[in-house]
């Protein structure tokens, strides 16, 4: 999967990665060339007190090594350059597969995780692009170019290359081995924290009033704990790795001036050869050094694209048809056919057999006691989920069927937890339809009776909104978002226990200005109380999941068991 990814996104700026690898090759074959000037220097300038060889041959070397520093800097510039943009365009694309998901796909993996996969999970990806792209020339060049300098150096002193080499290998192999798994461990972990981070963050009005704060601390030390846990075994592996790394390079080094200092001796060699070897063992480790990093951070970042590729490759249930239908032969009509709907891994359906129709402009209401599947029906209308038995047709068309921004176009959502951005109300309002005019925005604001508490705030349309609305009431959310769903100029809207907060004077405001201003709308209202829907043209029981009467409220007193009980809970027997 790494690979992958890497192939798909990086195939974009080849011309960057191909500057990059010319310029590591440039600065590569510049340092493997600064140990052989430097031998000459020492051999051919210093030993014969040649000064005007050392000048020559000094300028040379520093103007090799300007040429190598201005290589590596480039490369890295055009390195950081091109994985900045892949990792760009890696979140885009998650970010738009996740805003195509539908709630199925979002529960499965979890919100905390989708953020995590496209936040931190990106970044491994994108680092490890950058790093490969500075490293991927520059570590094997150094180590086979050192190799083949050292031995041109001297011979006899070969052999210690020969040992030391495969034991730097054996040491990152046994440790990279072990950090795999921990790297796994990792991200799951990261999840934890972010989903329980989350959690508190959006509940923490629930868990002050019940006094949680100590257990929610508890629980997120627990998680954080765990985190820090792992994080400390891998950072030891890591501590441990370098320091054998640089134990290895440095008795190296010490063999290869006692044994050079040997052969210098015997006048097998001379003193800037046995210098210039030291460096190109030098720059053998440091090519496998750089090996050996990329090698830890190949498998965290493997870790990360793998996660990263199941959202890419998640195949939402709510599929576009290639040539939806965008013409609806009866704009507000709504009919649920023998629908049936099951939740991924249920034992048993939370809908099943459910029929019946609204015609347009007609007000449909739906009750039934707690868990009876009120919401998930109406989640059906705008395809959040897809019926897994039945149909369900808006307009006249299957859902399945139609162009989705069509479909969306026509419905108006206002759900049962009403979400508001971070911006002021007219933001907000026109996130239902951006070219509304602030008269369109005060006409809908009146409809949803929130003229009169806009008009208080400080700066009316203008005035300040928190991110999901927690700096106003629930009855004032409430109304925004309605407010919002009316901006938006539906076929069809949809309220789902969208009246729970209000009291019964303005609920009752509320419902006759929506039926006197939007008489050719088709209204699908979910309610708890009996007040909200006693005037709907249709009242749709709903029990366990089934329709268990339809009618007008006088009609279903008189035929239906479960709404007369429901209508004698909340009114009292001579309802």
């Amino acid at each position: 999967m790494l690979g992958k990814i890497l192939f798909r996104y990086l195939k974009r700026y080849k011309w960057l990665l191909l500057v990059v690898v010319v310029l590591q090759f440039a600065g590569v074959m510049a340092s493997l060339n600064l140990p052989q000037i430097n031998a000459d220097i020492i051999n051919k300038g210093v030993a014969k007190a040649d000064i005007g060889y050392i000048w020559s041959r000094g300028g040379f070397m520093l103007l090799v090594s300007f040429g190598q520093i201005v290589a590596s800097i480039l490369a890295t510039l055009f390195a950081a350059r091109m994985a900045m943009s892949a990792g760009r365009d890696i979140r885009a694309d998650v970010f738009a597969r996740v805003s195509g998901f539908s709630e199925r796909e979002v529960s499965q993996f979890g919100a905390g995780s989708l953020i995590t996969r496209n936040t931190n999970d990106v970044q491994q990806v994108q680092m490890l692009a950058m790093m490969g792209a500075t490293m991927f020339v520059t570590a094997p060049l150094l180590a086979i170019g050192g190799i083949i300098m050292a031995v041109r150096q001297d011979v006899g002193l070969s052999w210690l290359i020969a040992v030391s080499v495969p034991l730097l290998l054996l040491i990152a192999v046994l440790i990279i081995g072990r950090m795999v798994p921990l790297f796994r461990a990792n991200q799951r972990k990261l999840d934890s924290v972010n989903s329980i981070m989350r959690e508190q963050l959006t509940g923490v009005r629930v868990v002050r009033a019940f006094v949680r704060e100590r257990i929610e601390e508890q629980r997120f030390r627990a998680v954080n704990t765990d985190l820090m846990m792992l994080g400390r075994n891998i950072g030891s592996l890591f501590v441990l790795m370098f320091p054998l790394f640089m134990l290895v390079l440095n008795v190296t080094i010490v063999a290869v001036i006692w044994f050079g200092g040997v052969e210098i001796n015997a006048g097998h060699a001379e003193v800037g050869t046995i210098f210039a070897f030291m460096q190109y063992i030098g720059q053998i480790m440091m090519g496998v050094i750089m090996s050996s990093f990329m090698a830890m951070m190949i498998p965290r970042a493997a870790v990360s694209a793998e996660r990263v590729g199941e959202v890419l490759d998640a195949e939402s249930t709510m599929t576009r048809p290639e040539d939806g239908v965008t013409e609806f032969p009866t704009p507000g009509a709504v009919a649920f056919e023998d629908v049936e709907f099951t939740y991924p891994g249920a034992e048993s359906p939370v809908l099943s057999g459910i029929s019946f129709r609204a015609e347009p402009g007609e007000t449909v209401a739906i009750i039934g006691s707690t868990g009876s599947g009120k919401t998930t029906l109406v989640s059906l209308l705008p395809r959040l989920f897809d019926v897994t038995g039945g149909a369900v047709s808006v307009g006249g068309v299957d859902v399945r069927e139609a162009d989705l921004d069509t479909l969306w176009k026509g419905i108006g959502l206002v759900p049962q937890r009403p979400f508001l951005f971070t911006g002021t109300v007219a933001s907000n309002l026109r996130y239902g339809r951006q070219d509304a005019t602030d008269e369109e925005l005060w006409h809908a604001l009146e409809i949803a009776q929130g003229r009169d508490f806009v008009e208080e705030m400080p700066e009316g349309l203008e005035s300040h909104i928190a991110q999901g609305g927690t700096n106003v009431s629930g009855g004032q959310r409430q109304r925004l978002a309605i407010a919002r769903a009316i901006v938006h100029q539906p076929r069809i809207l949809v309220f789902d226990d969208s009246f729970s907060a209000l009291d019964l004077s303005t609920d009752a405001r509320l419902r006759q200005a929506l039926w006197r201003e939007l008489p050719d709308v088709t209204k699908i209202v979910v309610a708890q109380r009996v007040s909200t829907i006693t005037d709907a043209d249709r009242i749709v029981v709903l029990e366990d999941g089934k329709v268990v009467g339809v009618g007008t409220h006088d009609e279903l007193l008189a035929s239906s068991e479960t709404y007369k009980e429901i209508v004698v809970s909340q009114l009292g027997v001579d309802a």
